[in-house]
């Protein structure tokens, strides 16, 4: 990825990146939506205890016939004897090894589409159930000494561990003539999913037998809490006595970040004594436990501000010896989220992910504290595991321009080896684009990066059509990473830049709390620059710019709708658009009360940033799409935008999935770029879709004519 800080230097830069990449895609056709959907995807690789194996589950689908499945692959731990363990159009996912190294255990949905236990012996053989809950089950974790595995189910809080309770009330549930909803307090509903009076617990089950023995977390409280960062939220200590696990216990969850971290006994199986608070000191959020191999300490990931999800993530240690908690980073030494840890086998430092730039490097920190230590940044990482004697680290990554594949590199630096091939066949066959990396000023006294991707066959003395994608969260950054929206417009003949604004992490906490209060105002000056400094590129022609963005993204949108005329179309996926209606609705209330300084009775915030009240003003066409069951941001939000866009007769498509969520299925997304390409082909003049709107929303593309290679087999090297 080539980086300028000057618009001159860019250009020339793209002038010499146009040659090479010309030479490197000769003979390769363009990217199209069934591409995207070629592609593998493997998850966190996971090691054996002896270093010498890995286990990785990789995602595949067939979008003519609407399938999704993945599958458990085993190799050398420098990627030799490559070999499938899994077959079958089920979800196989979670591997890890056993303590003893002799099987892999994954979850799978296998039987009846419920997710339940496997096992699977490494050197060949047949996968047996292990458990048969009547709940699915999720996120395994092997005790030490072998003899428990910890899991995660929403259960109901009558019943605990009891398998007949549960599967009774779920099954009345399901089946019964009534549908009704019912609650007494806030967080009802989370994401795409009501409560139902069903709580996040972790379960014990016997390993031999696959018995589910205890309910390690009972309550009215999710133990572990949901959490998007991939951190399973429990973790036993090294001698199998104790479990760590998060949970907040505030009096109203809807309202509070603060999960703490609580231990609890694990005597042959049963949790004894009431759980211990550790963290209660931070009003702050509290989680991610990681015990040191040697017993002494819990590492963990903590943020100080009550109430604000996007606070920086410091790393903590708790010493168990002397019950106290001290910090290694902080806003003074590291000023950049921590988002994953791990400890080195001799107990005595730690390896953390951070957010930094729009790449996941991975650093080291001793467990003195200090300077982190930079070990490799490589693109955008999906997770990591360091190998069983520190000397490596195996993870699973991508960039803008590379589908994900394993690779190692050694812990003491060196040269970073890819362990498998996937996607080999995808990418010698189809023009997958890299991108540029531009620092363009800012609306303050700083620069915005901005990922720049060109389209097939670029040629620099041609104007091409762009489209500028705005991320969401507000503070979750664009990444140098394989991403669909950065693949499929340009292979129809679109640049394609996305761009960091205010609030987005990885550069400094500042910039990411410096949304607060300030919903709409730098942010939006900010992509007016970055679309000043676009628009002055020869090869972007300024008449046939388009802009599109998701969640806070999509509210960008709605409020560029009102504020500027300077696009030729726009398109907002699950938008607020009024923050008002938005706070009665959504389901997590410490966010908005916190990027809005308050509630709507206490703060001018949500008149002032609402896109709802700048209507007048609309006039460029723009898609809208929704899910009926995004709870996050409610599909009335985009209701009510696309009703005043029709109102005040502007050129408007609505676009809604009724059963997806605020991130769609992976089948609602392919209809998502089809609308996307079919929508800036009308408006912006790029090339034609590969299949007709309607045909694709009536099912009449596929089995009627049109078909597509089935996925790419090649595996790893």
């Amino acid at each position: 990825m080539t980086r300028c800080t000057a618009l001159a230097s860019c250009l020339l830069a793209t002038l010499s990146i146009a040659a090479s990449d010309g030479e490197e895609s000769s003979g390769k056709r363009a990217f199209e939506i069934a591409d995207y959907y070629r592609t593998a995807f493997p998850g966190a690789p996971a090691i054996n205890p002896e270093g010498n194996r890995l286990v990785v589950s990789v995602r595949r689908f067939d979008l003519e016939r609407g399938e999704s499945w993945s599958e458990i692959w085993i190799m050398d731990g420098h990627g030799s004897r490559p070999r499938r363990m899994t077959f079958g159009a089920t979800h196989d996912t979670d591997p890890v090894f056993s303590p003893d190294g002799k099987h892999v255990l994954f979850v799978s949905d296998r039987t009846d589409g419920e997710r339940q236990l496997y096992l699977i012996p490494v050197d060949g053989g047949e996968a047996r159930q292990l458990t048969d809950f009547p709940l699915d089950l999720s996120d395994p974790v092997w005790s030490p000494d072998g003899k428990w595995i910890a899991v995660t189910a929403q259960v109901y809080p009558e019943c605990g561990a009891d398998a007949d309770c549960n599967g009774t009330i779920h099954r009345a549930r399901e089946e019964g003539p009534l549908k009704a909803y019912m609650t007494d307090e806030l967080l009802y509903r989370h994401w795409d999913q009501w409560r139902e009076n069903r709580y996040r617990h972790v379960l014990l089950v016997d390993s031999g037998t696959g018995a589910v023995v205890r309910d390690v977390t009972p309550g009215l409280w999710d133990s572990p809490t949901f959490s998007l960062g991939g951190d399973i939220g429990y973790a036993f200590s090294p001698d199998s006595a104790e479990l760590c696990f998060v949970s907040n216990r505030d009096s109203v969850p809807a309202m509070s970040t603060n999960s703490d971290l609580w231990l609890v006994p694990i005597i042959e199986g049963k949790a004894e004594g009431r759980p211990v608070n550790i963290t209660a000191a931070n009003r702050g959020w509290d989680g991610d436990p990681h015990y040191s191999p040697d017993g002494r300490w819990i590492a963990f990931r903590s943020q100080a501000e009550a109430g604000y999800e996007s606070d920086l993530f410091r790393i903590a240690i708790y010493d168990r010896e002397h019950e106290s908690v001290r910090y290694l980073t902080d806003r003074a030494g590291f000023d950049n989220w921590a988002t994953a840890l791990a400890w080195t086998p001799d107990s005595t430092g730690l390896v953390f992910q951070a957010e930094e730039t729009g790449t996941t490097p991975l650093y080291r920190i001793p467990l003195a504290g200090g300077d982190p230590e930079s070990i490799v940044a490589d693109g955008a990482l999906v997770g990591w595991s360091l190998t069983p004697d520190g000397t490596a680290l195996v993870y699973t990554r991508s960039t803008v321009g590379e589908p994900p594949e394993v690779h190692r590199v050694p812990m003491a630096g060196g040269e970073v080896v890819r362990l498998s091939d996937f996607n080999r066949g995808l990418a010698t066959e189809v023009d997958i684009r890299p991108a540029e990396q531009l620092w363009v000023p800012g609306a303050g006294d700083y620069e915005l990066q901005v990922f720049l991707v060109t389209p097939h066959g670029f040629d620099p003395t041609r104007k091409y059509p762009l489209i500028l994608n705005v991320h969401g969260g507000p503070q979750m950054p664009w990444r140098d990473r394989y991403r669909g929206d950065w693949q499929v417009y340009p292979g129809k003949g679109y640049l394609v830049a996305f761009a960091n604004p205010t609030g987005s992490a990885g550069f400094g906490q500042q910039f990411v709390d410096d949304i607060a209060c300030d919903f709409g105002g730098r942010v939006y000056d900010d992509l007016m620059k970055v679309t000043d400094a676009l628009q002055a590129i020869p090869y972007v022609d300024g008449d046939r710019m388009g802009a599109m963005g998701w969640s806070y993204g999509g509210y960008m949108m709605m409020w560029f709708a009102g504020h500027t005329g300077r696009f030729a179309a726009l398109a907002a996926m699950m938008g607020v658009y009024d923050l008002r209606s938005m706070y009665g609705a959504t389901e997590e209330l410490w966010w908005i009360e916190h990027d809005l300084c308050g509630r709507p009775w206490t703060s001018e915030h949500y008149r002032k940033w609402s896109p709802s009240n700048h209507a007048e003003a609309f006039s460029t066409p723009t898609l809208v799409i929704t899910g009926e069951r995004d709870y996050r941001v409610p599909y009335t939000q985009s209701l009510q935008f696309f009703t005043d866009l029709q109102v005040r007769q502007v050129p408007s498509r609505l676009i809604v999935f009724p059963d997806g969520g605020h991130w769609p299925s992976w089948y609602e997304m392919s209809f998502y770029y089809l609308a996307h390409l079919d929508w800036f082909h009308q408006w912006l003049g790029g090339d034609s879709p590969p299949w007709d709107l309607g045909r694709f929303l009536n099912n009449q593309v596929f089995g009627d004519g049109d078909t597509l290679a089935s996925p790419d087999g090649a595996a790893a090297r």
